[in-house]
């Protein structure tokens, strides 16, 4: 279920985390090959990614009943 992004922190590991409006959070790593995620080495890149919709794997898991 998409989700705009609220923010950015770092967790216990220094790897970035976005905070998504519905409360929820999704790691978003820059971790080539598997992960082309450049934008979130710098804070312009983040600043770009405020708004905008992100996948919430919690919420979808939520809607098919699952429970946390």
């Amino acid at each position: 279920m998409l989700r705009p992004i609220t923010g950015f922190h770092q967790d216990e590991e220094n790897h970035w985390v976005a905070d998504l409006a519905c409360g929820h959070t999704r790691h978003v790593r820059h971790d080539p090959p598997w992960q082309l995620r450049p934008w979130v080495l710098t804070q312009e890149g983040h600043a770009g990614w405020i708004g905008k919709e992100f996948d919430c794997t919690k919420c979808d898991a939520i809607e098919e009943g699952a429970e946390f």
